[in-house]
């Protein structure tokens, strides 16, 4: 097992080197600037995605749609993970996780117009879409599309499903003292019964589940700064310092250099937004929506939401917590959000082991349905139950085996996952540019695709 660990770590430290930043960061600086700086329409995108659209076709609204990404993105990568990447890679790391998300709003933009555009319309009326659609009829390289869809059946069994049982399990574990394998086994009996329903059993369910998981640890966050707040600005130009520069931090940190800085924060900025992955576009091809640049709007909210908002709060409770209290210490790793957490009196470990069960919980549900579409472009619909099956089984391993083997495997699947799809993002480049101009720059997005000249 600990060669093993090794090996997941070694292959993790060669994907995350500087080509896969460059290649990742640079896709979302160059289609920031192709796209005009699509993250000034966020605003437009939040409303766009809370209103409900009769006129449109597809699957589940809109909202369901960014609900179900929203429920794949925001889990453990917002507090344990964001948490293990200030304890390896220094308070710096959360600048580039930020970064990350604030560039990534573009990449998730496209990844969701992508998705409309390329969708197809099975015979029982359902759309399936995704990365591999645009690989195959976008850009007519199937082999890519298999590579893809191989990677994302693979990767749902690590980041959207061990690595959250995982934590569910641990923490009730160290709280509770709950056996692992009784948590197992209720999440996944829990997770068989949404997901035998399809997306709109998961929609559904992450449409209730989502806004409230993300308001109750948002204001957790809120009152952890307002009594921090003496440290707050304090901890924000040390984040700040400690991304460009490799000098020690104190407080238990020994300081790291840059590049180990930017690996972790953007490896733990892609886990936690996805923004490049190319997963959220496999459910946003199921959205209600007129056209594509309309749900493209949408899936870039769900970047600001996730990272902009929820991991930099997470990032400034922590830093700010370290500085604080004597008894928190970088060195802590993945409990220092648990730490920080446990300083509010009464309801503070409750309300982030709530939240940690929820994000964890839905973070399943979202990855749930990602791997089997996956599974379906790749063998058909008569492998989806089959995939199903085995997914609820593989959440109860997760809950039992080792987590360093667990988050080393997922930061592979990930990076393995985002260079077919970065390269869709880049080939296709002119096609999202003149979508967006058709419909958001010509003031279009009422605009109903099907009715177009």
């Amino acid at each position: 097992m600990e060669q093993l660990n090794h090996f997941f770590a070694d292959l993790s430290g060669l994907l995350w080197g500087w080509p896969m930043i460059i290649l990742l960061l640079g896709t979302h600086i160059y289609l920031t600037i192709r796209l005009r700086v699509p993250q000034r329409y966020i605003f437009k995108a939040i409303r766009i995605s809370v209103k409900k659209d009769t006129e449109a076709t597809g699957d589940v609204s809109q909202f369901a749609s960014l609900a179900t990404a929203l429920a794949a993105t925001i889990g453990t990568g917002n507090i344990i993970g964001v948490a293990t990447a200030i304890a390896l890679g220094g308070p710096g790391a959360v600048l580039w996780c930020w970064l990350t998300g604030v560039f990534g709003i573009a990449t998730k933009y496209a990844e969701g117009l992508l998705a409309i555009k390329y969708r197809k319309k099975k015979e029982d009326g359902q759309f399936i879409g995704g990365p591999m659609y645009a690989l195959e009829y976008g850009l007519k390289w199937k082999w890519l599309a298999i590579l893809f869809a191989i990677f994302t059946a693979i990767a749902a069994f690590g980041i959207g499903n061990t690595v959250q049982a995982n934590a569910i399990a641990t923490v009730t574990k160290e709280t509770y003292a709950i056996s692992p394998y009784f948590t197992g086994t209720i999440i996944a009996l829990l997770i068989a019964s949404v997901i035998l329903g399809g997306v709109k059993s998961i929609a559904r369910v992450c449409s209730a589940l989502v806004p409230m998981m993300a308001v109750f640890y948002v204001v957790g966050c809120i009152y952890i700064i307002f009594v921090n707040i003496d440290f707050v600005w304090p901890a924000i130009k040390m984040i700040v310092k400690c991304a460009f520069t490799p000098q020690a931090a104190g407080s238990g940190f020994v300081g790291a250099a840059v590049m180990t800085a930017a690996r972790y924060g953007i490896a733990r900025g892609l886990f936690s937004n996805e923004s490049g992955l190319g997963s959220a576009p496999i459910v946003a091809a199921a959205a209600q929506t007129r056209n594509p640049v309309r749900q493209a709007l949408v899936s870039s909210s769900g970047t600001f939401w996730d990272t902009v908002v929820i991991c930099a709060m997470t990032g400034i409770v922590i830093v700010s917590s370290v500085l604080h209290y004597p008894d928190i210490s970088f060195s802590n790793g993945a409990t220092l959000t648990h730490m920080a957490f446990s300083k509010i009196p009464i309801v503070g470990e409750p309300l982030l082991i709530f939240g940690l069960l929820t994000f964890a919980f839905t973070t399943i549900l979202g990855w749930s349905y990602y791997g089997e579409k996956a599974m379906e472009y790749l063998k058909g619909s008569r492998w989806v139950i089959p995939y199903r099956i085995a997914f609820v089984i593989v959440v109860f391993i997760g809950s039992v085996i080792q987590l360093d083997i667990v988050w080393n495997l997922a930061d592979c699947m990930n990076a393995l996952m985002a260079i077919p799809n970065l390269i869709s993002l880049l080939a296709l480049n002119g096609i999202i540019v003149h979508e967006t101009r058709k419909y958001l720059w010509q003031n279009q997005l009422d605009q109903t695709e099907d009715s177009e000249d």
